[in-house]
């Protein structure tokens, strides 16, 4: 029978159907005190994370069956609280947007060390909500919520629905509304403070957000006092105190 996710135990799945590969992450991942499960199709890993509480699944993005993106897609859909790495061997620019747009957390190319997957697992785990934030109130910015303990992001009361790094990024910038945040520190806070190399998927999940929260201001039936996120150019981001705007206006730095 297998053990229920608990705080002290962290399982894994993985997604992967070369043998070699999944023998290694396998044994590796045990080896560490994760608790894993194997499968080599994607239908038989939505079955799996469907049935059973994971915290992670390591998904390898050319299954024989489905496409890894699709499978990364339907996982954030349905499980949005799921740390999901994608382990593949396609390594251009527009595979890792594609990935990370899909859902994804992370996305580590092969070939890859366990040292690092286990380094950068290890700090992903790091940037999941810790228990004593579930007692902060809602942060309340004009017309924009932000519920922390809840994981809700609210627009004029109309619930907008964000991915886990995009409602992480947006709970930092409501903290400290009014406030220059560095890129660094961002990076820091919602990924890693070991981060090294491109700050992309910054970029990627910033304009994500903006694009969800622009989208339910223009669909409100009356204007809207929503706070905007300032692009500081050499610097990262600040979001600013909300300002009236008609809801048909585009934010001109989206």
């Amino acid at each position: 029978m297998r053990v229920p996710a608990t705080p002290e135990v962290t399982h894994v799945l993985i997604v992967e159907d070369d043998n070699t590969i999944g023998r290694h992450l396998d044994a590796g991942l045990r080896g560490h005190g994760y608790h894993t499960t194997w499968c080599r199709t994607g239908a038989n890993a939505l079955a799996e994370a469907r049935a059973t509480p994971q915290n992670v699944v390591l998904l390898d993005l050319g299954l024989p069956d489905v496409d890894g993106i699709d499978i990364a897609r339907t996982l954030r859909a349905e499980l949005p609280d799921l740390l999901i790495v994608i382990l593949t061997a396609r390594s251009d620019e527009i595979d890792i947007v594609a990935g990370l747009d899909a859902g994804a957390d992370d996305y580590l190319v092969k070939p890859f060390t366990l040292t690092v997957l286990l380094a950068r697992l290890r700090a992903q785990l790091r940037r999941r909500p810790p228990a004593s934030r579930r007692e902060e109130g809602p942060i309340h910015i004009g017309d924009l919520t932000v519920d922390t303990s809840a994981r809700r992001c609210l627009v004029a009361n109309d619930e907008v629905t964000l991915r886990p790094k995009e409602f992480e990024l947006l709970a930092v910038l409501s903290r400290q509304a009014g406030t220059a945040v560095s890129r660094e520190a961002l990076m820091a806070q919602v990924w890693d403070e070991n981060w090294f190399g491109s700050t992309k998927t910054l970029d990627v999940t910033l304009a994500s957000l903006r694009r969800r929260l622009g989208e339910a201001a223009d669909a409100a039936p009356r204007p809207l006092d929503l706070p905007a996120i300032t692009t500081l150019r050499g610097h990262g981001y600040r979001l600013e105190s909300a300002t009236p705007r008609q809801a048909s206006q585009a934010d001109p730095d989206r």
